[in-house]
């Protein structure tokens, strides 16, 4: 298996990198009034692949940021994966287009699997699928609704899709820096074939160091938002902890 990877993450609200608690946007701290330049440091301290999500696309089921995630593009030579709002076929093929390396649908994916199955199809290795959940069901539209599916559940509806990833985050930890929850997400993967990303609470480098664990070996990598902001966890210890070189 490959390097497991870090995703650093870009959440966008009002045009400003912020992290969300539990995904309530009324409990937003804003990072950064530069997403692009946020970005750059990124992939200056050594990230590999960014992860951007538009929170207010999320809700208005339509892209709103599209702007920062346009300047995040022209900022940065490595791959991002974008979700928030993206509902249709069109705003898949455009994203793609613009330089998005995959799409992450989410809401989508309890909404109409049908869509999502087609457009991973059509676009092979270049479509994920979010998975939210709050005490195992599924959350969506933002996180402001909670389903009666599974997370499991769905997650097999896309077996043999050509999804390139699931992201699974657990909404309950999500901005507390309380540690993943791999229990749920390594059992997650286990009950799949598609790779697993985990998101949502990872809080230091004994979390990066808990994704090496042979148990953790079907994960693709881990999120991480908050901790990376407020300085608990440092990029280049996490990085070369990664790559296996002393921090």
């Amino acid at each position: 298996m490959d390097a497991v990877i870090l995703f650093p993450a870009i959440d966008l609200k009002d045009g400003k990198c912020v992290r969300l608690v539990q995904g309530d946007m009324a409990r937003a701290t804003v990072f950064n009034h530069d997403p692009a330049q946020q970005a750059a440091q990124f992939e200056h301290d050594g990230f590999r692949y960014l992860h951007i999500v538009d929170l207010d696309g999320a809700f208005a089921g339509k892209p709103v940021n599209a702007h920062a995630v346009e300047r995040i593009l022209e900022s940065v030579a490595m791959p991002v994966q974008l979700g928030g709002g993206i509902r249709d076929l069109a705003g898949v093929e455009a994203w793609l287009t613009k330089g998005i390396t995959r799409v992450i649908l989410g809401t989508a994916a309890v909404r109409d699997p049908a869509f999502v199955k087609e457009a991973a199809r059509r676009f092979p290795g270049r479509v994920a699928v979010g998975i939210d959940a709050r005490d195992g069901r599924v959350a969506v539209e933002g996180w402001a609704e909670t389903s009666d599916l599974e997370a499991a559940e769905l997650a097999r509806r896309f077996e043999d899709a050509g999804v390139a990833a699931i992201i699974y985050t657990d909404i309950a930890r999500d901005g507390l820096l309380k540690g993943l929850n791999l229990d749920a997400t390594i059992a997650l993967a286990d009950a799949i074939t598609i790779p697993v990303i985990a998101s949502g609470g990872l809080a230091s480098l004994d979390d990066v160091k808990a994704l090496l664990e042979p148990r953790a070996s079907k994960l693709e990598g881990a999120i991480t938002g908050r901790a990376l902001y407020d300085g608990r966890l440092d990029p280049h210890a996490a990085l070369a902890l990664v790559a296996g070189l002393p921090a």
